[in-house]
């Protein structure tokens, strides 16, 4: 099991290798809207996780994530082989490729802390010139002393008797 300083270090080193090979050396136009996230490799320094993202074309036009997959599997022997190159390490890690969802989660949130906000201003709105059901004041005055002196006689009075 490899230190997991180590570990990160080499995931940085391949986000780096694989994106910079993605943009220079891959010839492949599915390729040129996919942006590398992050990655992740095993303790054993074996297998690497690199997780992307697609972006469209523009704004309007979905990301093309079926065809960013097929060219990344198609790629990945290069990739590895860049990877080998650029790490130096005794073994090349084994790379797979997962569609990162980061991207539509915070949308996804963004849209429910929207609607969160919406919710809350309505509250707001209807509770503007809301009255209080109860009495103004809805605690219990505190006894008088004379109430707390009598209640004391009257405790010690039992007390002897």
């Amino acid at each position: 099991m490899a230190d997991p300083a180590r570990a990160r270090k080499l995931a940085k080193r391949i986000s780096q290798i694989v994106a910079s090979a993605i943009e220079h050396e891959v010839k492949d136009p599915r390729l040129d809207y996919v942006t590398i996230t992050d990655t992740k490799v095993t303790g054993d320094l074996h297998d690497a996780t690199v997780y992307y993202t697609v972006l469209g074309e523009k704004l309007d036009v979905p990301p093309d994530f079926a065809g960013a997959a097929a060219a990344l599997e198609s790629a990945r022997g290069v990739l590895r082989t860049k990877v080998g190159q650029g790490t130096g390490v005794r073994y090349t890690p084994t790379l797979t490729f997962i569609a990162d969802t980061i991207p539509e989660e915070s949308k996804r949130i963004e849209d429910l802390l929207a609607k969160a906000r919406e919710a809350d201003a309505e509250v707001a709105r209807r509770s503007a010139g809301a009255q209080h059901a109860g009495d103004a004041d809805p605690y219990k005055a505190p006894r008088e002393d004379t109430e707390d002196a009598e209640a004391d006689e009257f405790a010690e009075e039992e007390s002897r008797g």
